[in-house]
């Protein structure tokens, strides 16, 4: 595909005193007129907190962007729009020993995630056993979630969604 065909999101650099109130700044507000008549889109972040934020611990960072009034750093937010842009989401393979985050194609169905983990498991899939990030989460483990009913089974026609936790079935 040509270049031109890209998806495209611009990312605005702000003071660390606009982190709060970035269309504030008309410079950010001309980003968004013009992404507006490309159709893309714009998030603004400021790269000295970031830079600021790169530097602390994960305690000490989340504390920095409560004092802000950030949820979240410019980092995540751009890593959101990204997978959004692109039609990205994750779903979660968990175990003894790992826990680990793999990125589909939204609307990927099961079987075609489970090939992202291995070929075979695909080819000899056979269910996938599903529970939701929140509801483990809330749950505090699988066996709990699993006693409260929250963690289904499903089959091959079954898409895939968002913070899945999934354990495949298969059969080679």
């Amino acid at each position: 595909n040509l270049m031109t065909l890209k998806p495209v999101l611009f990312v605005a650099n702000i003071s660390e005193d606009e982190v709060n109130c970035p269309d504030d700044n008309q410079y950010v507000q001309m980003v968004k007129k013009y992404a507006a008549e490309e159709g893309a889109e714009v998030i603004a972040v400021s790269a000295k907190v970031e830079s600021e934020i790169a530097e602390l611990p994960d305690e000490d960072a989340k504390e920095f962007l409560a004092e802000l009034g950030l949820d979240e750093s410019g980092l995540d937010k751009l890593i959101k729009a990204s997978y959004k842009l692109l039609g990205l989401i994750n779903f979660f393979t968990a175990g003894e020993q790992e826990v680990r985050a793999w990125t589909i194609v939204k609307g990927t169905k099961a079987p075609q995630a489970a090939g992202k983990i291995h070929t075979d498991i695909e080819r000899g899939f056979i269910r996938a056993e599903i529970v939701s990030y929140d509801d483990l989460i809330a749950s505090g483990s699988h066996t709990i979630a699993r006693e409260r009913g929250l963690v289904r089974l499903e089959g091959k026609e079954y898409v895939m969604q968002d913070g899945d936790v999934v354990e495949f079935r298969f059969n080679v």
